[in-house]
């Protein structure tokens, strides 16, 4: 670059080179400002949305609620923890076990009292012993998977139930071992 902001150009005919002077700077006076219309808009939505956050009604103080089934700890508002409240007989419980015992509900007819204890008491049961214990609780729990299918299993047909027609199937008349061994001795001889 050339000396007080002039530019250098090479001329590729001949190697000669030509000085060019920078163009005058303009004066700031005849430059003027121009708004857009979406600045504009934007301005005006703005100073309409902080009106709107004036009128607001101020936000409850949030507290921590402990579900008195499970245990677990939730960030609620007092408003909300009364809605809770009135609907489970002056308890808090969380969302999970309230589907819980909404379920204890359809086992039990409709005893929302029986449904209730019903459900803290599996919650204490396994606060207890489930917590302490995981693989002897895992280990129980598929004690009673396996007692309840076999329950169900003695309620299925059998094959000694002589009453009940059977159903479509292939039924196995003999061994197939005689003819197996009759082949392999027929391939040794």
């Amino acid at each position: 670059m050339a000396p007080h902001g002039e530019t250098q150009v090479m001329n590729s005919n001949n190697g000669r080179t030509n000085n060019f002077i920078k163009p005058p700077r303009l004066s700031n006076d005849n430059l003027k400002r121009s708004i857009s219309d979406i600045s504009f808009e934007l301005a005006k939505e703005a100073s309409i949305v902080a009106a709107e956050a004036n009128n607001l009604p101020p936000i409850s103080e949030v507290e921590d609620a402990k579900c008195e089934c499970c245990g677990m700890s939730e960030e609620c508002t007092p408003e909300y923890i009364g809605r809770v409240r009135e609907k489970n007989s002056g308890k808090y419980i969380c969302g999970l076990c309230c589907e819980a015992v909404k379920l204890e509900l359809e086992k039990n007819n409709g005893k929302k009292e029986e449904a209730m204890s019903a459900h803290m008491d599996t919650c204490a049961r396994f606060n207890k012993f489930g917590r302490a214990f995981p693989v002897l609780s895992q280990a129980e729990a598929m004690r009673q998977m396996l007692k309840r299918s076999h329950s169900l299993r003695a309620k299925s047909i059998s094959p000694r139930d002589r009453n009940v027609p059977k159903k479509g199937g292939i039924a196995r008349s003999s061994s197939c071992i005689p003819f197996v061994t009759r082949e392999i001795n027929e391939l040794n001889i």
